[in-house]
């Protein structure tokens, strides 16, 4: 029989693998007919996440997957950095079936990488640090990066994250020689660069203390449109200049009739209606208003 804690633990692998995205609506009904299960399990199961952050109700929406603003992202980053350096700190010496673990995880996380499955590659790239807590036996710990995983994981979908799988996994590695070493201060030294290499591939704006600094960037003007294609700046010019010279060898009498009048503007037809004003009659294009609101 299906329980909350097999949903749960199914929603928190399918965010770590990114096949459940930031805002994914999480239906009751369609969950209990997957899972085969009371909606009441499922009410559960989803109550459970709340609480440990992953996914949010709304009177209106229902169930969700988080979507992590900017200073929750930064907030998740800071506190992962704090757990998992103060981790290593604490540890005495890493005896080698700890060790021996942690390798056959790499060994399953270059094997992914070589592959095509790329739920599987994210999943176990995160995984890394849930292991790594599991080994250094802090099992509180573990359950506690499983969740701050899953949200730096929605972290870096949500703001298209560009850091290279293969070397996020050879970061892990570096850091697990050390472990196997006993060099305890590299390790700390190399899981924060870890983790801020992967914060700084982030396309999170700076906080500049402006609240309608996105705002003010998306509404800028644009700049002006460039020629049509063939006509480039040069040939534009050289067009002027040569229309100028055979302008030159015309006479007076000719230029004058060429050239456009100043004060006449092309015949266009025109409605029966009067201005208020007593000017004009009114064009038959509306479209002329148009142009002058754009």
């Amino acid at each position: 029989m299906t329980t909350a804690s097999d949903i749960s633990n199914r929603i928190i692998e399918a965010v770590m693998a990114q096949k459940l995205e930031p805002g994914a609506r999480l239906g009751e009904q369609q969950l209990a007919m997957l899972f085969d299960c009371s909606r009441t399990i499922v009410r559960e199961a989803l109550t459970r996440l709340a609480v440990r952050g992953i996914v949010t109700v709304s009177s209106r929406r229902g169930w969700y997957v988080i979507e992590p603003s900017q200073d929750e992202a930064r907030e998740a980053f800071e506190a992962r950095r704090v757990i998992e350096m103060g981790l290593i700190r604490c540890t005495g010496d890493v005896s080698k079936t700890a060790i021996k673990q942690l390798k056959n995880h790499l060994s399953r996380e270059k094997a992914a990488i070589k592959g095509s499955d790329v739920g599987l590659r994210s999943f176990l790239l995160g995984d890394f640090h849930v292991c790594l807590a599991e080994c250094l036996g802090n099992s509180l710990l573990a359950d506690t990066l499983r969740d701050f995983t899953a949200r730096t994981t929605l972290i870096a979908m949500l703001y298209q994250s560009s850091h290279d799988a293969a070397q996020s996994c050879e970061e892990h590695v570096q850091i697990v020689q050390a472990l196997e070493k006993g060099d305890l201060p590299k390790a700390e030294k190399l899981m924060q660069a870890h983790i801020g290499s992967v914060q700084a591939a982030l396309r999170l704006q700076s906080s500049s203390g402006d609240p309608l600094s996105h705002l003010r960037s998306a509404l800028s003007p644009l700049e002006a449109q460039p020629p049509k294609a063939g006509a480039s700046r040069s040939a534009v010019a050289s067009g002027r200049k040569a229309g100028q010279t055979a302008a030159k060898g015309l006479p007076r009498q000719t230029l004058r009739q060429t050239e456009p009048s100043p004060t006449r503007s092309p015949a266009r037809p025109r409605n029966t209606r009067s201005n208020p004003r007593g000017s004009e009659p009114f064009p038959d294009d509306s479209s002329t208003y148009l142009g002058a609101l754009l």
